[in-house]
Order: C-alpha cells, then structure tokens, then sequence
C-alpha cells in the first residue's frame, strides 16, 4: 500500500556542537514539535527569504536602468512617465474636490 502524505526525501547530515543540539532539541519538544520538521521549516524559510532578496537585487537593478533611459526626454519611459504624472496630479485634484 503506497505512503499517504510527502514522498521520502533525501538525507542532510552535518555536525552540530552538542550543547546547541541538545538546546534546540529542548526548544522544539518545549513546542512539542520534532525537530527534524523545525530544521526543514528554518531551511524553506531561508530559501524564501533567499528568492526575495534575489528578486530585490534584479528589482532594483531593472528600476535604475529605466530611471536611467527616463532621463533622456525622447524615451519612452520619460513619455510614460509624463503621462502617470498627468494622470496622478489629476487623481489628487479630484480627491481635493472630495474634500
């Protein structure tokens, strides 16, 4: 009969200083949790965080190109921006009418 839940997956093994294992594993039975699925949680979440500081790096890299080509007047991206500009004063005239 075949295994409900998540397939089998490979084996981490690394050296821990015994005083912080033993630590961590009070820590998670405090928990009541395993230790084994707090480590597995510690590492997707570096992984995450990981991602989120590549997809900054390439967010901020793209954001200056544009800025970059936005300085010559003739770009499309100086037009576009000119044309938010417009739009945005707009919006702020109609939120001042609200008022």
């Amino acid at each position: 009969m075949p295994r409900a839940g998540h397939p089998k997956g490979d084996t981490f093994n690394f050296r821990i200083d015994p005083a912080l294992k033993a630590a961590f594993t009070q820590a998670a039975e405090s928990e009541d949790r395993p230790a084994a699925q707090l480590l597995r949680d510690f590492m997707r979440a570096y992984v995450e965080r990981q991602k989120r500081k590549a997809f900054e790096v390439e967010a901020r890299r793209q954001s200056l190109a544009v800025a970059k080509r936005a300085r010559n007047p003739e770009s499309d991206e100086a037009k576009s921006l000119k044309e938010l500009d417009i739009l945005f004063d707009e919006e702020q005239l109609k939120d001042e009418w609200k008022a």
